[in-house]
């Protein structure tokens, strides 16, 4: 029977998201940045949110991720946490704010004070302690591989990653490495939808794909690009306003369509 969307009638939890991979049942994931869209994202049963530093550019008016500060992080997890009490809350750690364990462990703190549930850092192996420090006491962590945005001038530009053997390989063992250390989640950003499937079925954690085929375990949209409001829209996002008519109808459209394995479609893949 097709999925429809209703309000979530408990409160999400790392171990909800777990079983739902186990189980084989998508989860629905949005980036968004305020209250009313947060108690919106409850009311459709998106079961997690991420607070994005994409606010910096959705929002802020920035060029990149690179200038949003941990203030800016911490009002708008306040702000999600105020207006949405059942989804599970992701806050984004800013750039060079977890450059060691020790800053690591002092800002997502902060992070975890400000109403999330969890703290999404970029990078590979090299956090794997990190992540086991964090996890050790008590801070759930979604890592996230592939294009990292905060690394957006080493890589050169927003370009999909994990297209050649060696690349490929280096993200199927980071990808490992952080699960082994205790990672909770992971995003994995604008790789080949079949390295994405082979990392999806390798780990124990749950995988969520933006960019990345449809054989993650769950997809993830910024709320800007559901809405049609992104001037120039990737290749993997969708303009969900459009068919809906209205902005509930779009949200209900996107976890409706993730649900039932309708989005992402071949044409917001990359191979």
């Amino acid at each position: 029977m097709p999925y429809t969307p209703s309000e979530l009638s408990k409160p999400i939890t790392v171990q909800t998201l777990r079983k739902m991979k186990e189980d084989g049942e998508k989860f629905i994931t949005v980036a968004l940045y305020d209250a009313p869209m947060a108690a919106m994202a409850q009311r459709t049963g998106v079961e997690a949110v991420l607070v994005g530093d994409s606010l910096g550019m959705t929002v802020l008016g920035y060029d990149s991720t690179i200038p949003v500060t941990m203030e800016q992080m911490i009002y708008h997890v306040e702000a999600v946490a105020r207006g949405n009490k059942k989804s599970l809350i992701m806050g984004d750690m800013p750039f060079m704010t977890y450059a060691t364990p020790e800053q690591a462990l002092a800002n997502a703190t902060r992070i975890m004070q400000a109403g999330a549930h969890m703290v999404k850092i970029e990078g590979g192996a090299w956090l794997a302690e990190t992540v086991k420090i964090l996890t050790d006491r008590g801070i759930p962590v979604c890592a996230h591989l592939g294009l990292t945005p905060q690394s957006v001038h080493k890589l050169g530009g927003f370009r999909v990653q994990g297209r050649d053997e060696d690349t490929a390989g280096q993200i199927l063992t980071d990808a490992a490495e952080l699960d082994e250390a205790g990672a909770d989640l992971l995003v994995l950003e604008c790789v080949p939808a079949q390295l994405a499937k082979r990392i999806t079925d390798s780990v124990s954690m749950p995988t969520i794909g933006i960019g990345a085929g449809r054989d993650t375990d769950a997809q993830v949209l910024v709320i800007n690009d559901i809405l049609g409001l992104t001037e120039k829209p990737p290749k993997f996002s969708k303009n969900f306003l459009v068919e809906a008519g209205d902005i509930p109808g779009a949200l209900h459209k996107y976890a409706a369509d993730v649900k039932n394995g309708i989005f992402p479609e071949d044409s917001h893949t990359f191979s």
